[in-house]
């Protein structure tokens, strides 16, 4: 039986009454007997690797200036954005902070919610006003009712929303089920296995998982008030830096925690490689990558334009499409643009900006505009004349016999 229909059987069990995969993959963790250190989307956060996949990849998206557009004979032309993509939480939540706290949301659980609490005066594809505001809730208070693949009401807070009333959007889905899986459940095993690890190295370090040193009789067996004696007579000597004054029969042994000794820490090295597997991020660029490998790019445009087709592109769309057809209407559509985080370095972005200006694709002031300056005049031109000679157009040759 798949994971899948084990979990229907599950939903049945508690009534058609569904909080998250993530929870399932937990309660079937705790049917084998717990786990030594819990995973939830809370604790997970606190791996080093999990914070910094979700926050490369939260401060992206929520870099990208989200624009609205229409097509006028096959053309796009930017029009104006609804309130709801300037500030959809109202006055205190703008854009910015709302795509950060949504895919982290997204990225960590498959799933992001919020309550429409007000509505614009266009109507929507349902028939209902679209939303103007959307005040996000936290994913713990969310519990979803499902009737099959269908969503029949959401539990928020205690009370009950119909699906109309909330904003949800998830990835990672798979057929017939309406929520998003959790990369955190799906990583539990390889989460708790790091986890462990570092509660292990914080009490190795701390000095209680192994005493600092060892002090051995090699020529007798000494009783319990015998090795007391020796260790006061020890401690008195060494904790004012006197010497230690011993015969043969005394071996004094420290007991280091030698890192290439230490399992731990090749556990959560390759730990982080399998974390930034699951939340979609290259282990370099969260300074994960395994000793030994090497991967070189002729430029950092070439690295960021590999991530946003290959990691991030995916997540860009789907959330492109959501505010489509959920917060804008009409011919409208919307666009995150992502073109800011492939900016060239200034040598490399001239060289692009003249020879599309030479091949007439970009004018010169359209490409002063990309670099937030303003257009030439014909004080501009005539300085360049005086400097570099006048490019102005060469008369054409009169045909031949023709008199000049």
């Amino acid at each position: 039986m798949g994971m899948w229909q084990r979990m229907r059987g599950l939903f049945a069990a508690r009534d058609a009454q569904l909080t998250s995969p993530e929870e399932l993959l937990a309660a079937a963790r705790q049917a084998r007997g717990g786990s030594t250190v819990p995973v939830t989307n809370e604790s997970a956060m606190r791996h080093s690797a999990v914070w910094a996949c979700l926050r490369l990849r939260a401060d992206l998206v929520s870099s990208f200036p989200v624009d609205v557009y229409r097509r006028v004979n096959g053309i796009q032309v930017e029009v104006a954005k609804p309130p709801v993509l300037v500030a959809p939480g109202g006055p205190q939540v703008r854009i910015r902070e709302w795509l950060y706290s949504t895919q982290v949301d997204l990225d960590r659980a498959g799933n992001a919610f919020g309550i429409v609490t007000e509505r614009s005066g266009v109507i929507g594809p349902d028939g209902r006003g679209l939303p103007a505001r959307i005040d996000l809730v936290p994913l713990a208070d969310v519990t979803v009712r499902v009737r099959g693949s269908e969503i029949t009401k959401y539990v928020i807070g205690g009370q009950e929303y119909e699906p109309w009333e909330v904003w949800h959007e998830k990835q990672y889905t798979v057929a017939g089920v309406p929520l998003g899986l959790s990369p955190v459940a799906y990583a539990a095993w390889t989460l708790e296995e790091s986890l462990t690890a570092q509660r292990f190295a914080r009490d190795w370090f701390a000095g209680g998982a192994v005493p600092l040193a060892t002090l051995k009789n090699t020529a007798k067996t000494i009783n319990p008030e015998q090795a007391r004696v020796a260790k006061e007579s020890f401690n008195a000597s060494v904790s004012n830096g006197d010497l230690f004054v011993h015969g043969m029969d005394w071996e004094y042994k420290p007991i280091q925690a030698v890192a290439s000794q230490s399992a731990f820490l090749e556990a959560r090295q390759f730990g982080n490689i399998e974390i930034a597997r699951f939340f979609g991020c290259p282990g370099d660029m969260i300074d994960a990558a395994v000793s030994g490998s090497s991967i070189t790019y002729a430029s950092i445009t070439q690295r960021n334009l590999q991530f946003l087709i290959m990691n991030l592109g995916p997540a860009v769309a789907r959330r492109e499409e959501a505010f489509t057809y959920g917060l804008v209407s009409g011919p409208r559509f919307v666009k995150l643009n992502s073109d800011a985080m492939l900016r060239m370095d200034p040598e490399a972005r001239a060289r692009t900006m003249r020879s599309e200006i030479d091949a007439r694709i970009l004018t010169p002031d359209e490409a002063r505009a990309l670099q937030d300056r303003p257009p030439l005049t014909p004080s501009d031109y005539e300085q360049f004349d005086r400097l570099f000679g006048s490019r102005a157009a060469v008369p054409p040759t009169p045909a031949t016999g023709a008199t000049p």
